[in-house]
């Protein structure tokens, strides 16, 4: 089928970049050294709009794009694969003339900036994994993924956002945190269902990662909220073990989205790593 956009009006600081024959929308915020926000599933860039501004307050240039399928940019039906996220960033890179970023991914974007970095090693002066699994899917978790995919397809996503946003955020945060809650399940809704479909029957195919872990030799920070049931806090030890060069955040009362549910607490560990990063490539 033919592609199709996204028509809701688009946030401050966005502009949109063709490349690899869709448009992709992206919030570009800030100057400095580039850091580029990979939303996971089924957001857009605005996941990150507490960050984006914080990080243009010190200096950095925060660029944000919607992942192909989501937000604005376009959506592509049938199957995305991690692989084809990378290379649509990699694209968007070349479009700005960067030649190099500090990757923040969360979930299935710390998948896709994994894959990134896989595929792109010499673009990657760091990499930020929040809530991140790096594990291929198992064959239980491929045949629901490729069950959900056709349920999103089929009913849209609604109530796939009323079962999930408990697990998106903790339980608590759910409750003490309303208007956080709300904005999180809008963003839910608001996701192309063709567009979160297509890319569930790519991370169902997604690669085995682990063995990439060892050969990291980028600075890499860690984030996991300490309520996380999706990537538990144990899940992200093992990868500390396995990437040389590597620190870890444990954010105290945050789930799925600590971003979101501590911001504070998330923006000064992700502004330490990045200052020492910074100071690190300074000539």
């Amino acid at each position: 089928m033919a592609p199709s956009t996204n028509t809701r009006e688009p946030g401050p600081h966005t502009r949109t970049a063709a490349v690899r024959g869709i448009d992709v929308r992206y919030a570009d915020h800030g100057s400095g050294h580039p850091v580029l926000l990979v939303h996971g599933h089924p957001f857009d860039h605005t996941l990150w709009h507490p960050q984006i501004p914080t990080l243009a307050d010190h200096g950095y240039r925060a660029i944000a794009p919607d992942l192909r399928g989501y937000g604005h940019s376009t959506v592509v039906q049938g199957t995305t694969s991690l692989a084809t996220f990378a290379r649509d960033l990699c694209a968007l890179l070349e479009h700005l003339q960067i030649p190099a970023v500090s990757v923040v991914g969360t979930s299935m974007g710390g998948q896709i900036a994994l894959e990134l970095y896989r595929l792109f090693p010499d673009r990657i002066d760091s990499l930020t994994l929040v809530a991140t699994d790096p594990r291929p899917e198992s064959p239980q978790g491929q045949e629901r993924r490729h069950q959900m995919a056709d349920r999103l397809a089929r009913e849209g996503m609604q109530g796939y956002a009323d079962e999930m946003i408990v697990g998106m955020m903790s339980a608590d945060n759910v409750r003490t945190m309303a208007p956080t809650a709300a904005r999180v399940h809008t963003m839910m809704c608001q996701a192309p269902p063709e567009g979160a479909a297509a890319a569930l029957r790519g991370r169902a195919q997604r690669p085995d990662h682990l063995g990439l872990l060892r050969h990291i030799s980028a600075p890499a920070l860690l984030v996991v909220g300490d309520q996380d049931d999706f990537t538990p806090p144990d899940l992200t030890e093992a990868m500390h073990l396995k990437i040389a060069d590597s620190v870890v955040a444990r954010i105290d009362g945050a789930g799925h989205t600590p971003n979101l549910e501590r911001t504070e607490a998330f923006d000064r560990a992700l502004l330490s790593f990045l200052e020492r990063v910074r100071a690190d490539l300074r000539p």
